[in-house]
């Protein structure tokens, strides 16, 4: 049985269609939804989307940040990013990852960021990779 999924950044509409499950990238780890799913309102964090089609196909997302409401068999995600894996660059991303670690922090903030730009590069590489 299949529920809707709508996926959604500030630019763009990325996804409007049935699925018949999503594994998502909470903010404290992954969670599959599938139909019939009580209401749910969660932080998202940044890695892997998840999406498989009634068809049998999966599709993978990297998206960054946002929120995801699941209600009345509607999966509705809102993110700052939700980029196909495969217009992912591994090099791109490895770059990213180097030029983050390089970077010394001088204090607390810009140490959280720095790990924060480290884990973002990570979670992209492995998207990369799985496409």
């Amino acid at each position: 049985m299949a529920f809707k999924c709508f996926v959604v950044t500030p630019e763009q509409q990325v996804l409007d269609e049935s699925i018949t499950q999503a594994i998502v990238p909470g903010d404290d780890g992954l969670l599959g939804i599938l139909t019939d799913r009580a209401p749910l309102l969660m932080k998202l964090g940044s890695g892997p989307l998840r999406i498989d089609r009634q068809s049998g196909q999966s599709s993978l997302y990297f998206i960054s940040g946002g929120v995801a409401q699941m209600k009345d068999n509607k999966l509705t995600i809102l993110t700052n990013e939700a980029t196909p894996a495969e217009e992912i660059d591994v090099e791109t991303a490895r770059a990213e990852y180097a030029e983050a670690e390089a970077r010394r922090p001088a204090d607390a903030q810009t140490a959280a960021e720095r790990q924060k730009q480290m884990a973002r590069a990570k979670a992209k590489q492995e998207v990369a990779a799985k496409k």
